[in-house]
C-alpha cells in the first residue's frame, strides 16, 4: 500500500514540466525581475528596476568572450538619465543600454539595480537580452496603471508592499529578445477588484480575461531568487516536498501499526503457550489421580498415603482449573 502511495505521487511529480527544473540554454537567465514604474512631477515616468542574473553554470561566467561586457542590459528607446545603484559592480553606458564587467560566480546570483526616466507618453517597449522567468511590474496605488502588449500580463490587484499600497502584474516565461511594449498612464487607475488577466497580442488587439492566480508577495519572491534553491520552479518544489512529507508520513505509520500487530501476534502467541500448557498440567494431573487410584486398588498404598496423595492432586487440579477459566472468560 505505502509502495503504490509512493509511486503515485512519483508519478504526478513526471507529469508535471520540467522545464522549471532544467536550467535554460543560456549560462545566464534571470530568475526575477522587479519593475516599479511611478510619475515624475515633470510629466515624465521613472521605472525602477531590480533584476537577479543568474549563471547556472558551474564555473565563473565572465560574459560571451566577444567583449570586455559579462552582462548587456538594452533599455527601451527613448530612456534617459540612467543611475546604476549598485557601486559594488563595474558597469559602462553603451548604445542601446549599459554593460557589466563584474564576473559572476559559479552557481551565484547577481543583482542589479537601476533606474531611468521615460517621456511622458512614450510608449516603453522592451526587449530582454536572457531569457526571464518572472517579471513583476507595480504601480504606486492612485498613480495610474498599464497596459501590456506582446504578452500574457496577469494582474495581481492590490496589495501593501514595504508599508506603501501597490497595483501590481507579472509576466512569466519571456524569452530571450522577445519584444513587448508597456504603456503606461498615470490618470487612468485599475479597477479596485481587478482579479483578471489580459492577454494582447502583437498581431491583434483582442483581450482575453481569465481568472488570476493569488498574488505572490514580492519580498518572498526576492528571497526565493536570492537562495540557494532558486534555480528550481518554486511550485515544484514544494510539491516533492509536499510528497516527501507525506510519503515519510505513510511510512510512519505503516511501520508503526505493523510493529503494533507484531506486538498483539506475540501477546496472543503467549497467551496461547500458556493455555497449553495449563491443558498439559491438567491431563498430567488427571493421569496422576488415575495411577494413584490403581496403586491403591492393587494395595501398594496405605489408605492414610492415598487420601493425603488425593488432596495435593486435587487441590492443584482445582488451581489449573481456575486459570483455565480465566481465559475462558
Amino acid at each position: 500500500m505505502i509502495k503504490k502511495i509512493t509511486v503515485f505521487f512519483l508519478g504526478i511529480m513526471l507529469l508535471i514540466p520540467f522545464h522549471g527544473l532544467a536550467a535554460s540554454d543560456s549560462k545566464v537567465s534571470i530568475d526575477m525581475h522587479y519593475l516599479v514604474v511611478s510619475p515624475v512631477e515633470d510629466g515624465s515616468t521613472n521605472m525602477m528596476n531590480m533584476v537577479n542574473y543568474t549563471n547556472t553554470a558551474a564555473e565563473e561566467y565572465k560574459g560571451d568572450g566577444k567583449s570586455e561586457a559579462v552582462l548587456k542590459v538594452t533599455l527601451p528607446e527613448g530612456a534617459k538619465d540612467l543611475n546604476f545603484l549598485d557601486n559594488q559592480i563595474a558597469f559602462k553606458e553603451v548604445d542601446k543600454g549599459f554593460i557589466t564587467t563584474t564576473p559572476i560566480p559559479a552557481n551565484q546570483t547577481q543583482v542589479l539595480p537601476y533606474s531611468y526616466r521615460m517621456a511622458k507618453g512614450e510608449k516603453i517597449n522592451f526587449k530582454s537580452d536572457y531569457p526571464v522567468q518572472m517579471m513583476q511590474i507595480l504601480v504606486p496605488e492612485g498613480r495610474g496603471s498599464i497596459v501590456v502588449k506582446g504578452a500574457v500580463a496577469t494582474s495581481q490587484g492590490s496589495f501593501k508592499f514595504d508599508d506603501e499600497n501597490y497595483f501590481g502584474w507579472s509576466i512569466e516565461g519571456i524569452k530571450a529578445n522577445q519584444a513587448f511594449t508597456l504603456e503606461y498612464n498615470k490618470d487612468v487607475q485599475p479597477a479596485a477588484n481587478e482579479t483578471k488577466k489580459s492577454e494582447t497580442t502583437s498581431e491583434s488587439n483582442s483581450s482575453v480575461t481569465h481568472t488570476a492566480p493569488a498574488f505572490h508577495n514580492p519580498g518572498h519572491l526576492r528571497i526565493w531568487a536570492q537562495s540557494p534553491l532558486h534555480r528550481f520552479n518554486p511550485h515544484v518544489f514544494m510539491i516533492i516536498l509536499l510528497a516527501i512529507v507525506i510519503a515519510g508520513i505513510s511510512y510512519y505509520i505503516y511501520f508503526r501499526r505493523k510493529a503494533r500487530l507484531e506486538e498483539e501476534r506475540l501477546g496472543a502467541d503467549k497467551e496461547e503457550n500458556a493455555f497449553k500448557l495449563l491443558m498439559t498440567k491438567q491431563k498430567a494431573i488427571m493421569d496422576k489421580i488415575i495411577e494413584l487410584e490403581e496403586s491403591f486398588g492393587d494395595g501398594k498404598l496405605s489408605e492414610a498415603e492415598y487420601h493425603a496423595k488425593l488432596e495435593a492432586y486435587k487441590q492443584h487440579l482445582v488451581q489449573v482449573k481456575i486459570k483455565l477459566r480465566n481465559f475462558v472468560e
